[in-house]
C-alpha cells in the first residue's frame, strides 16, 4: 500500500542504481550484507546504500528507520483527526498542512484543473478532513534559496585557504544527503550548503512562529507535509529536526502527493463536489494570494538563482537567460559564466544516481571543474518524485504524466525571492534579521559522516 510506503521488498535493485545494493532482504525477510562494496571502482567496507528509489524495497534502511517512516502514513493522520472529534481536549491538536509546490501539478493534471484552481480543491478536501491551516512552502523556499546564495558567496571567497569551500552541492534533496552521509562521507559532507531545505524550514516556522502566533505549544500542533518523494519521510525524523524539550518533530508526517489522491478515492470525493478554497497565508492578509514558482525545472532553481546572484554580486554581471549545456544527457548539465574569454564560474545540475556516481568518480580523481553541483536524485528532479510520478500498474516513472506536470508547473509565474516583502518581513520579525545568529541557528543545520567511509577529497581542480 502507498500509505505503507511500498515497504514490501518488490525489487532487489532500484531502476536508478548502477550496482546491486550491499544490503538486501532474502526471500524470508531476514536483511543478509556484504562485506564490500564497489562504487565507481572504489571500495567501501559496510557503507550502507540508499538510492532514489530504495523506500520502495527496504533493502537499505535500519529497523529503526522503517519504524519511523512507517508512522508516517494516513493511518497516522486519521487517529489525530479522529482524537480530535472526541471529547477530550486535552488530546486535540490543530492540523497543519504544507504544500511542496512540486506536488501541486500532480493535483492539476489528476483535476485537469490549472495549479492555482488544483490547489484550491485540494484545500478544500484538506479543510473537510479537518485541517486547520493549509500553507504552501514556497516562501520557505524562498528562505532556503537566500541562505544557500548567501553561502555560496562566503565560500567563494574563502576557497583559497579552505579546501571544502568548492565545489558546493545543494542541499535540498534527502536522498541525495542520505547518500552522501552513509556511503560517501568527508569527501563530499563538507561541501553540502547548510542552508535547511524548504519542507525543514517550513517545519521550523510553522512550529516555531506560527505556534507563537496561534498562542499554542508546539506539541500541540501536528504538522502535515505533502510532498512528490518519499524520501521527505526520512528527512522528516533526522534527530536535529526534533525538539526533545517539547518532545516534537517540526514535521510531524510526510505524505507523498498520490497517498493523498488516494484518500481522496477511499473517501469518495470528486473533484466537482469542493469548493474553491483559497491557501492561507503565512502573513495573514499581508502574504502572497497568487501561487508562484522559482526557476528551474519542475524544481526550485536553486542553480539559477545562485548562479545569477554570484555573477552580480562576485563580477557585476546581470543575468537574465541562463543556457544550459547538456553533457552526458538531459539529466547532467552545466551552465558557464564568461567575460572576454575568461571563465568565471561553472556550475552543474546533477539528477538521478547514475549520474550522481559519474560525478563522483571524477570529484575522487580530482577533476571537478563546477564551483556548484545542484544535486537531486530523482531523474528529471522533483516533480518525477516516486511518490507521484511512478505508474502504478509498472512501478516505473509515468513520463507521459511527467511532462504534463512539467508544462502546468512551467505556467505558474516565477518570482524572485529577493523581491517578496514577506521574506523580508519575516526576516525582521521572526528571525531578529538577515544576517543574525537566530536566522543561522534556524535555518541552517549540519551533515555528517554516519559509514565507514573517511576518503579525504583530492585537489580540487577549479
Amino acid at each position: 500500500m502507498m500509505s505503507e510506503v511500498k515497504i514490501a521488498k518488490r525489487k532487489d535493485k532500484c531502476e536508478n542504481c548502477t550496482k546491486q545494493c550491499n544490503k538486501k532482504q532474502t526471500e524470508d525477510g531476514a536483511i543478509s550484507t556484504t562485506e564490500a562494496e564497489e562504487v565507481n571502482g572504489q571500495i567501501t567496507e559496510g557503507s550502507q546504500l540508499l538510492l532514489s528509489s530504495c523506500l520502495s524495497c527496504d533493502g537499505c534502511l535500519s529497523e529503526e528507520d522503517t519504524l519511523k517512516i512507517s508512522e508516517q502514513n494516513l493511518e497516522e493522520v486519521e487517529r489525530i483527526l479522529a482524537l480530535n472529534k472526541r471529547c477530550d481536549a486535552s488530546k486535540h491538536k490543530v492540523l497543519v498542512a504544507s504544500l511542496c509546490p512540486q506536488s501541486l501539478p500532480f493535483f492539476a493534471v489528476k483535476f485537469s484543473l490549472d495549479v492555482t484552481e488544483a490547489a484550491q480543491k485540494l484545500c478544500s478536501f484538506l479543510k473537510r478532513l479537518g485541517v486547520k491551516f493549509v500553507f504552501d512552502t514556497t516562501l520557505a523556499a524562498g528562505f532556503s534559496i537566500l541562505e544557500t546564495q548567501k553561502e555560496f558567496i562566503q565560500r567563494y571567497r574563502r576557497r583559497h585557504h579552505d579546501s571544502h569551500a568548492l565545489p558546493m552541492f545543494t542541499s535540498s534533496c534527502p536522498g541525495w544527503i542520505r547518500y552522501s552521509e552513509r556511503v560517501l562521507g568527508s569527501l563530499v559532507t563538507p561541501h553540502i550548503c547548510t542552508a535547511r531545505s524548504p519542507q525543514q524550514i517550513m517545519g521550523c516556522w510553522v512550529k516555531d512562529y506560527f505556534c507563537k502566533q496561534q498562542k499554542l505549544s508546539p506539541e500541540k500542533l501536528y504538522h502535515v507535509v505533502v510532498a512528490p518523494c518519499f524520501d521527505k519521510k526520512l528527512e522528516a525524523v533526522r534527530e536535529e529536526f526534533y525538539n526533545s524539550l517539547m518532545e516534537t518533530r517540526d514535521v510531524d508526517c510526510v505524505l507523498t502527493s498520490r497517498e493523498i489522491y488516494h484518500l481522496m478515492e477511499q473517501r469518495k470525493m470528486s473533484v466537482e463536489e469542493l469548493d474553491s478554497v483559497p491557501l492561507d497565508q503565512m502573513l495573514g492578509d499581508g502574504g502572497d494570494v497568487a501561487l508562484v514558482r522559482h526557476n528551474g525545472r519542475g524544481s526550485e532553481g536553486f542553480l539559477e538563482h545562485v548562479f545569477k546572484h554570484a555573477a552580480k554580486e562576485l563580477f557585476g554581471l546581470d543575468v537574465q537567460d541562463i543556457t544550459y549545456k547538456t553533457l552526458r544527457n538531459r539529466d547532467f548539465q552545466e551552465v558557464t559564466l564568461e567575460r572576454d574569454g575568461e571563465t568565471l564560474l561553472q556550475f552543474a545540475a546533477v539528477y538521478g544516481f547514475r549520474n550522481i556516481q559519474t560525478l563522483v568518480h571524477r570529484m575522487r580523481k580530482g577533476h571537478v571543474p563546477y564551483q556548484l553541483v545542484e544535486v537531486l536524485s530523482c531523474p528529471g528532479g522533483c516533480l518525477s518524485g516516486r511518490g507521484q510520478a511512478e505508474s502504478e500498474t509498472e512501478g516505473r516513472v509515468d513520463k507521459a504524466l511527467v511532462q504534463q506536470m512539467e508544462e502546468v508547473y512551467s505556467s505558474l509565474p516565477v518570482r524572485l525571492p529577493e523581491l517578496n516583502p514577506a521574506l523580508k518581513t519575516l526576516y525582521e520579525d521572526w528571525l531578529q534579521g538577515q544576517n543574525s545568529l537566530e536566522a543561522h541557528k534556524l535555518l541552517h543545520t549540519e551533515y555528517r559522516t554516519h559509514s565507514q567511509v573517511h576518503t579525504q577529497p583530492p585537489h580540487m581542480q577549479w
